[in-house]
């Protein structure tokens, strides 16, 4: 089941014109820097960054049971205690002054991003025109 809603997202991501896909293809980074400095600017606005840790947590699940023997009847399935991965989003203190500096650094990375983004953009409307 989750191959094949994995085969589903792959096939649904390999959608798109061919402009298209060249033109998020090459502007992955400016996508990335986007969204850091909207978690940047999240954090000065709060006051501190959040950090994403993960826990494990218990819970009760069906083992498996070894195969009968010939002739022996089936056992019926038990309990065991089984781990599962859990992430968890905790608030996290932060440098405000050095943030604010990641902050311009990263609007400063954009703008240069950005121009990069428009040739890279023209020349992909070029290459496959619509």
């Amino acid at each position: 089941m989750k191959r094949l809603l994995l085969l589903t997202i792959a096939t649904l991501a390999a959608c798109g014109t061919p402009q298209e896909q060249c033109i998020s293809r090459n502007t992955r980074d400016l996508r990335t820097v986007d969204r850091l400095i909207a978690e940047s600017e999240g954090n000065l606005a709060r006051g501190y960054a959040f950090e994403t840790v993960t826990v494990y947590e218990d819970y009760w699940a069906y083992c498996p049971q070894p195969a009968p023997a010939e002739g022996e009847p089936a056992q019926p399935p038990r309990l065991c205690l089984d781990e599962r991965a859990v992430s968890e989003k905790r608030p996290k203190a932060i440098d405000l002054n050095e943030e604010a500096r990641k902050l311009d650094s990263l609007k400063a990375k954009r703008t240069q991003l950005v121009r990069q983004a428009e040739a890279v953009t023209a020349r992909c409307k070029a290459q496959y025109p619509e």
